[in-house]
């Protein structure tokens, strides 16, 4: 199961009593893909969404109406769940119903109770709503099919501090969430809870994946960072060794230039450690550069 099924399946078990009932439903047809004076369809591909409108409806208008009921089975493997009222006489007990002005669909928020927000939004969300993996990243969307819709909607998610952005897309409108905290926030007004634990867990799994990483790739760049000074330490060292000899450097500078000889690999804290007396990485670093002078008058010498 996808996890937008899952929150969908986590959200309609949060849909109980009546005013609930109510609430979910209009989310529902109000959002639904097609209301006009002679028919309303909703459609869904997912089963559980599909068994949950037509137990709704069926306990809301009772044998008040009569609605067809169509599954589609398509090439993909996958089935499309089809409920239609035709017929102005049914079609206007619905809308009546709902105060659903079929040429201008709008929010009413005279069919909400003041606890079943939640319950409206959840059937929104139901009808046209999706939301991604977060493992994939965060985005959650609703497809709408016309702008007065879509702009009612972002306005309440708004009045909730949920800020939305609006796109189109072919002939809908796509109001989209990709803030993983407002994605959490709404996820756990519409009631699914559980879904929220899963982003947030995900959330830190991810963080701590990309600090290793960072760590990871700093270790990298430092282990390349010494190498690639180490190998011209190295260059300098053979250099005075073939032309004027080691035993000819101070001490200081014979013992350092011996160490890094015998241990190329080593970081300039761990070259300090092995000598006698052991000094800092500081101290290492000045003898090294003084090494280095000497190497390059001797190239100067021979324009090298």
């Amino acid at each position: 199961m996808s996890f937008s099924n899952e929150v969908k399946a986590e959200i309609i078990s949060a849909v109980t009593d009546k005013d609930k009932k109510f609430a979910c439903l209009y989310g529902l047809i109000l959002f639904c893909n097609r209301i006009t004076r002679d028919e309303i369809c909703f459609q869904s591909e997912n089963q559980l969404v599909a068994e949950t409108f037509s137990a709704l409806f069926a306990e809301i208008f009772k044998n008040t109406v009569k609605i067809n009921e169509d599954v589609t089975e398509r090439k993909n493997g996958t089935s499309l769940y089809s409920f239609t009222v035709t017929g102005r006489e049914n079609v206007k007990v619905i809308t009546d119903r709902f105060r659903i002005d079929p040429e201008a669909r709008e929010i009413d928020l005279k069919n909400i109770d003041n606890n079943s927000m939640a319950n409206f939004l959840a059937g929104v969300f139901l009808s046209c709503g999706s939301v991604n993996n977060p493992e994939n990243g965060y985005h959650l969307e609703f497809v709408i099919g016309t702008g007065n819709l879509c702009e009612d909607l972002n306005i309440l998610l708004n009045s909730f501090d949920l800020k939305a952005k609006t796109v189109t897309r072919k002939n809908n409108y796509i109001l989209y969430i990709k803030e993983s905290e407002n994605i959490e926030e709404i996820l756990t007004f519409m009631g699914a809870q559980n879904s929220t634990l899963e982003i947030m867990n995900i959330k830190i799994l991810k963080d701590m994946r990309n600090r290793v990483n960072r760590v990871r790739n700093c270790d990298m760049a430092n282990l390349n960072k010494t190498s690639a000074a180490s190998v011209s330490q190295l260059q300098d060292i053979r250099l005075i060794e073939s032309r004027m000899g080691l035993e000819n450097l101070p001490d200081t500078l014979r013992e350092i230039a011996e160490a890094r000889l015998e241990n190329p690999e080593f970081s300039l804290n761990d070259l300090g450690e092995i000598l006698d007396p052991p000094i800092g990485r500081s101290g290492v670093n000045h003898r090294l550069k003084r090494i280095k002078q000497i190497a390059d008058q001797i190239r100067k010498e021979n324009n090298e």
